[in-house]
């Protein structure tokens, strides 16, 4: 056989003689080029951004189970250019940094400026969070609207402009600063905003923005990190003052990553329920200003309108004394207000004695009950027990106990409380009366509303001088409450 024809198809190797196997499809040889990128993929946490070369049960940044989600990134060499330039940085000691005062922007809105802590900061990042329909556009619009003197860029990548402009002639505050842009690619967003050159710049939502850097898609963990991390870069460089709106999930978390919320100055959450009409805009993270501060809004066919005294919208005034109503003066940070406890004491039909709690926890409302069958003897056992707050509140205000306790001993006892009274205080396991935070500011509260009396905690030993007529009233025990709630007559 003739020496090429025994060795075709082989190759000696060692002296022996191996087949030569057909490289399988789809494997490149190591010397062969490539011209194409290669694109890579990843997993990412839905609940907290965290990146995986492989899918997972469990995050283990986090603990959630089955929030891994596929996602296409790109890894090349050189990114594209946002389309604005940074200026060149070095570091410099602390004591050579010349301090500069904030400029705050007035966005038109007394309650949102003092949620802010007096306006909007120039160059800020701000992150508006709440429940599909409870009216976070409208916000946005007003704010967009009625920043008089400022000129603002409205961005939606959820409506067109024709959609906008409705909801604008709606809320009768047409400005003519106002700039809308229906856009959904970061890159010409940002493009736009260099040629506009906004004081305010409002993205509706941050869910619906996506770059041409990444090849995910929109309102994924990374094109929403992205995103964010693009806009923080220009608000900073430019000093534009940036919101933007982002959704929820079920849980009533913002949706995305959780470094979304460590990348933005500011975090604010909207919330109310649908069914009812007003709603409050607190501050989560604030960081030129303080969390402790809200904003009360009514929600009108006209748009949103200010609560400037929340007071007055959870107080009933009856024509005569009703048994089972207390009125609390709560504090939700730095802002007192008085509200509404309604309570209704029946006999159990059932077995076992019903509890109901609107708007107050439940757990602790079943804790103040044990202590008032403990401490005064009440036979709570044998009673169903509902508890419910004027306008549809939520509250979480420990300094609520003693208002709850008072309407719930006037129901047991089908007696009305004295008029002109109010309560503030918080109820230990052991009966005793504890001071409520910020106790002062509820006595001003209920003096500047024209009440007579205020019972509060036998502990609170600030003297200061409380305008108006009001009387205070000091219970140690929770045993000393009914007669502090009921009589008439100066202790």
């Amino acid at each position: 056989m003739p020496h090429h024809r025994r060795f075709a198809g082989r190759e000696p190797t060692g002296g022996r003689q191996t087949e030569s196997r057909p490289i399988p499809a789809g494997i490149v040889h190591r010397h062969t080029f490539h011209p194409m990128a290669k694109t890579k993929k990843a997993y990412f946490c839905t609940a907290c951004g965290h990146e995986a070369p492989k899918w997972l049960g469990k995050c283990p940044a986090c603990g959630e189970w089955n929030t891994f989600a596929e996602e296409v990134i790109s890894r090349g060499e050189e990114r594209s250019s946002s389309g604005f330039a940074r200026p060149q940085a070095h570091p410099v000691p602390v004591g050579e940094i010349e301090e500069v005062n904030h400029r705050r922007l007035d966005v038109g809105g007394s309650e949102v400026n003092r949620v802010l802590g007096g306006g909007m900061v120039k160059g800020s990042l701000i992150l508006l969070g709440g429940e599909p329909g409870i009216g976070k556009s409208t916000l946005a619009l007003q704010l967009a609207l009625g920043s008089r003197g400022l000129r603002t860029l409205y961005v939606s990548g959820e409506e067109s402009p024709q959609q906008i402009k409705m909801r604008a002639n709606r809320l009768a505050g047409g400005d003519g600063e106002c700039l809308v842009y229906a856009e959904t690619l970061l890159e010409e967003i940002i493009r736009q905003a260099e040629a506009v050159r906004p004081d305010l710049m409002v993205v509706d939502s941050i869910q619906t923005i996506y770059s041409q850097v990444l090849e995910s898609s929109p309102g994924s963990v990374s094109q929403i990190r992205e995103c964010a991390a693009m806009l923080l870069k220009y608000a900073k460089t430019t000093g534009t003052s940036i919101l933007l709106i982002g959704h929820i999930t079920k849980d009533g978390t913002i949706a995305g990553p959780k470094v979304l919320e460590h990348i933005v100055d500011v975090v604010l959450q909207f919330e109310g329920d649908g069914n009812n009409v007003y709603r409050i805009l607190r501050g989560i993270k604030n960081r030129f200003g303080a969390t402790y501060e809200i904003g009360v809004f009514e929600m009108r066919n006209e748009g949103l309108a200010e609560v400037a005294n929340p007071s007055e919208i959870l107080l009933t005034h009856y024509d005569e004394p009703l048994s089972g109503i207390a009125v609390g003066a709560a504090a939700d940070g730095i802002r007192p207000y008085l509200i509404e406890v309604q309570s209704l004491v029946g006999n159990a039909t059932y077995g076992t004695p019903q509890r109901s709690s609107t708007g107050f926890d439940l757990k602790r409302l079943n804790m103040l009950l044990a202590v008032l069958e403990k401490r005064v003897g009440m036979k709570m056992y044998q009673k169903d027990v509902f508890l419910n707050f004027a306008g549809g509140f939520k509250v979480a205000d420990t300094g609520l106990d003693l208002a709850v306790v008072a309407a719930v001993i006037s129901s047991y006892f089908d007696r009305p409380l004295a008029s002109g009274v109010c309560c503030a205080g918080e109820v230990g396991l052991s009966g005793e009366v504890r001071p409520a935070p910020r106790t002062y500011q509820r006595i001003l509260e209920a003096a500047r509303l024209g009440f007579d009396r205020i019972v509060v905690s036998a502990y609170y030993r600030d003297k200061s001088e409380v305008p108006g007529n009001i009387r205070i009233v000091r219970v140690g025990r929770i045993e000393q409450l009914p007669k502090a709630i009921f009589t008439d007559d100066e202790e």
